[in-house]
């Protein structure tokens, strides 16, 4: 009988970033790793997920998340292999998705863990493409903005694991162009291959000019993953009636003085414009419809999720700091074994 571990690694948050977070925001312990009681479940994690939403949770504001705790282990998304079970429905062997990553195992209750299919797709799919990004992609084009068959669709951020999947998703809804901005020729290269009809280089191009070119006709659908400046040239942009699902502002996450709103916003009244904030979360009902359109998807083709990823515990750190700032293509992920 193989024997379980008796301690493991995690990551705890050090102290509280001002601006962009540091290595000195972050500490690696050792600690020690219970066995698991009634119920329970020992999962070693194979893979785990950074996401930019973790920058407001180091921030000690109140949220719709709680903020993380100095000294305590940081989370997130995370899959791996259970080694120990005292649960019947969760058995070893069996590959899980749960919320407590940034640590090489982890003993939690067998309730709060997802048995995943490995067969059906990758583990690492679970985090992205199948995982909140895609749900979050889907929630935000469909119940949030409302898109429609026909729609002119710009996505921001849109070489991100939920902008890239975004792209995709309006294409296969019937959208009749999808655009998007990224940060690097060689990400608008890719949008294009992934279907994009046209993307603009946002560090080469004021995004006002770039989403001129890209949607001369105006747009009826923005995705908005980045805010600021986007946000602005997006709302100069729209068409009558055009709807805008706000889901992220990475440009803002890392700022040490509030960030002024667009000096535009006046356009939404005699345009009809609809803004509207979301987190996925509020829409639990949607996941698995979202899963089961996904599976058509990407059996033909229609959809793709490229993955980045870093090697190692001790790596997380950095992968979430390069997220930040924007190395990713696709989901950024950190192999733990």
């Amino acid at each position: 009988m193989t024997s379980t571990p008796t301690t493991t690694r995690q990551i705890v948050l050090a102290s509280r970033p001002h601006g962009a977070p540091t290595d000195e925001n972050f500490r690696l312990e050792s600690v020690d790793l219970p066995e698991p009681g009634q119920g329970q479940v020992l999962v070693r994690n194979e893979i785990m997920s950074v996401d930019p939403y973790m920058r407001g949770r180091m921030n000690d504001v109140k949220s719709y998340v709680p903020p993380f705790q100095i000294d305590a282990p940081l989370d997130g998304g995370a899959v791996g292999e259970v080694i120990a079970s005292d649960s019947a429905e969760v058995p070893v062997g069996a590959h899980v998705l749960h919320g407590l990553g940034w640590r090489e195992h982890v003993t939690l209750d067998a309730s709060n863990v997802t048995v995943i299919d490995t067969d059906a797709a990758p583990a690492s799919a679970y985090l992205g493409v199948l995982g909140m990004p895609g749900v979050t992609a889907y929630v935000g084009l469909t119940a949030v903005a409302g898109m429609r068959e026909g729609d002119t669709v710009f996505i921001s951020g849109a070489a991100g694991a939920v902008g890239q999947v975004a792209g995709q998703i309006a294409k296969a809804l019937g959208a009749e162009r999808v655009v998007g901005s990224a940060g690097s020729p060689e990400k608008i290269e890719r949008l294009l291959e992934l279907g994009y009809d046209a993307a603009f280089n946002y560090k080469e191009t004021p995004v006002r000019e770039g989403l001129r070119e890209v949607a001369p006709d105006g747009i009826d659908v923005y995705f908005d993953n980045v805010g600021g400046d986007h946000l602005e040239a997006a709302i100069g942009h729209l068409n009558r009636f055009g709807r805008v699902a706000m889901c992220g502002a990475i440009s803002q996450y890392n700022a040490t003085e509030p960030a002024p709103g667009p000096r535009n916003l006046f356009q939404a009244i005699g345009k009809g414009l609809t803004l509207r904030g979301f987190i996925v979360g509020q829409y639990p009902h949607l996941a698995d419809e979202y899963r089961s359109q996904a599976a058509t998807w990407l059996a033909d083709g229609r959809l793709v999720g490229d993955e980045t990823f870093r090697d190692g515990l001790e790596g997380a750190p950095r992968a979430f700091m390069d997220l930040l700032g924007g190395a990713n293509t696709g989901k950024m992920l950190v192999r733990l074994s």
